[in-house]
């Protein structure tokens, strides 16, 4: 894809809030306000991904959602980005989900959306994510790796997959939003992101049927997903992507030693 094509054709939304207003323990270890300005190999978090998404996409506004402007008032590459124009902050709300919908109303659809943390983003995957998100017919993608990838990219793995007929999965904090029908999957993971832990959450969001079948582990990752989509009325596409870095982020002290031994030996 063009930087043409990009033109005017979607916006970056990046998640920096606090979730559910209290402080990260990494926050709170690096004397910080926020997760996103914890220093990885000298650099905060979201300074990364936004050197990342800004040469990735260069047409492409961005957009952070975070409690108040404030709270990056000393970071050197939010502010430079906000006095050339590039990047509006919006507020963000106490959840997740909350913060898509309120920032959506600010910034146009389509959206390509990820987190602060997820310092491993690379050019490629977002370009893959806008290439898949502009094809007909779709309404969200998620992005996610193998779990074969992911511990060849790192012998500590994920710890936890989502196990299919064909292999386990984990997302990579990457998704696109077509349009406010794409917020119906929001609203489902609202009760189902935790559905490896919490199994009626998945089952009130999902169904009885697609439950079993999860747990009997007798669909692949695009049959779930074909199922998932039919039940909420919204065409969720898997992008599987082949690099397991992108699915590791920034979560306690363990992936954090995990992530920067990567950017350490990718010299970044």
């Amino acid at each position: 894809m063009s930087s043409h094509e990009n033109r005017a054709k979607f916006n970056v939304l990046i998640l920096a809030g606090m979730r559910s207003g209290t402080l990260d323990p990494l926050a709170q270890s690096a004397g910080v306000s926020h997760k996103c300005l914890v220093p990885v190999l000298g650099r905060s978090l979201i300074g990364r991904v936004l050197d990342t998404a800004e040469k990735a996409l260069p047409d492409a506004p961005i957009f952070v959602s975070i409690e108040g402007p404030a709270a990056l008032a000393e970071e050197p590459t939010v502010q430079r980005l906000r006095r050339e124009g590039r990047l509006t902050i919006i507020g963000a709300e106490p959840n997740l989900v909350d913060s898509v919908r309120k920032a959506s109303e600010v910034a146009d659809f389509p959206l390509v959306v990820t987190t602060a943390d997820n310092v491993l983003v690379t050019a490629e995957a977002l370009r893959a994510m806008a290439a898949q998100g502009s094809r007909p017919g779709t309404d969200a993608v998620l992005a996610m790796a193998s779990k074969r990838d992911i511990e060849a990219a790192h012998s500590g793995g994920k710890g936890r997959y989502y196990e299919f007929r064909d292999g386990g999965f984990s997302n990579c904090n990457l998704f696109w939003l077509s349009g406010p029908k794409a917020l119906r999957a929001a609203e489902a993971f609202r009760e189902g992101g935790q559905f490896l832990k919490v199994a009626g959450r998945m089952q009130r969001s999902f169904g009885t049927l697609n439950l079993i079948l999860f747990r009997l582990k007798a669909l692949t990752l695009r049959q779930a997903f074909g199922r998932i989509s039919q039940r909420l009325g919204v065409r969720i596409t898997p992008l599987v992507l082949s690099d397991g870095r992108l699915a590791i982020d920034v979560d306690d002290q363990r992936s954090k030693e995990m992530v920067e031994e990567l950017l350490g030996a990718a010299g970044a």
